[in-house]
Order: structure tokens, then sequence, then C-alpha cells
């Protein structure tokens, strides 16, 4: 895994509907807690090694009036204002100084300020975990790719609305960066090279 300038840490939608019990308007796949406490450790490597994490949260109105076409497919209402499961999730959530950036569609770059906090930060290179992998997460990898940016998918820290689909969308970010694909292991392994001055280029 290489780290090329500036890195930024994008979590998408790591919200606590997806380790609630129940329905909540999106089919995810099982593993929540899991991808969770991963996704916590790497958040904290991040913070170790000066890499800015900025927090990405899918929130809509109740009146529904924003959701546009979002419930025209397999989707039912979701992350609505004040539920919990449109929470972040615990121990995954900004401190002060750090960025929450609301969106209402599924990329995280359409009608929101995250292009523009990454040109403030002058980030080329992006670290995405999240859910969906198949939704949120893919359409903000292809709107980043087509924005230049070099991008590296967490695959044990994201979650698609099945195994079928997560496996499918990896394939197709994978189609578009060659290398984009990585593991947890290897995030934390490049984040402390950065955090002790070395090379971010961690072989594993």
């Amino acid at each position: 895994m290489q780290l090329t300038g500036n890195t930024a840490l994008i979590l998408i939608d790591v919200q606590k509907g997806e380790v609630l019990p129940g329905e909540h308007g999106i089919s995810i796949m099982a593993g929540g807690e899991a991808r969770h406490e991963r996704i916590r450790a790497i958040l904290e490597a991040a913070r170790a090694a000066g890499i800015p994490p900025i927090f990405i949260q899918e929130v809509h109105k109740r009146s529904l009036v924003d959701f546009g076409r979002e419930l025209d497919g397999a989707e039912d209402v979701h992350c609505l204002e004040g539920d919990e499961e449109t929470e972040l999730a615990e121990g995954i959530e900004p401190v002060a100084g750090e960025y929450l950036i609301r969106k209402r569609r599924y990329s995280a770059f359409f009608a929101t300020e995250l292009a523009l906090v990454l040109k403030s930060h002058e980030v080329s290179t992006l670290v995405l975990l999240g859910s969906l992998t198949d939704v949120c997460v893919h359409y903000t990898f292809a709107d980043a790719h087509q924005h230049d940016y070099h991008c590296h998918v967490v695959t044990d820290c994201v979650g698609g609305s099945s195994e079928a689909a997560h496996d499918a969308a990896l394939e197709a970010m994978r189609y578009l960066q060659r290398d984009c694909l990585v593991e947890s292991d290897e995030v934390l392994c490049a984040f402390s090279a950065v955090r002790d001055g070395r090379s971010a280029e961690v072989h594993t």
C-alpha cells in the first residue's frame, strides 16, 4: 500500500443503524460490530499520524423532501434526522477541529463541501471505509477517481447491501484503480509509518 502525497481518511456513513437490531430501511450484510471495531483502530491510527479524518453522514428530513430518487429502488425510508440509527457509531465521531459532512445523496462529493475540504488540506490520496460498499462507498470512490484522487478501499471495513453486491462493487472499483483494495492491517502499517516519519509505502 502506497500513500501518495497528503492523505485523508474518509469515513462514509459509519452510523448506528448498521449495528442496531431491526430493519432500518437499508439491507446490510452481517459483521457490523467487527467492522466498527476495525474502523475505530484505523481512526485512532490516523489521528496519531496527523492524517485528517473526514466523517460523512447521510441525513434526511422527516418530511422526506430531500430523498429525490433514492426511494425508487430497493431502499426504504432511512437515515432520518433525530433517529438513533442515523447517529454516527459509538466511538467513531469527530472531535474538535475535525470535519463532519452531512449528505443527502449517495456520493460524499455530490452537493457537499468535501471537495473544498480536500483542496484546503492539499490531499491527493483518500482511504475510504464505511457503508454501503455497493452504494455510497462505490459512488464516492467513482467521483474521487474522476477527480484524480488516489484511492484505497479498506475491504474489511466496508459492508455491502449483500455479500454478492459487496464483492461486485469491490471488483468494479479495482477495475478503475488496480491497487485500490487494501485490508485494515495494511492501513495500520501505512499510518504507523507516517506517524514515525518513515516511508508510507508498506508491503505486506
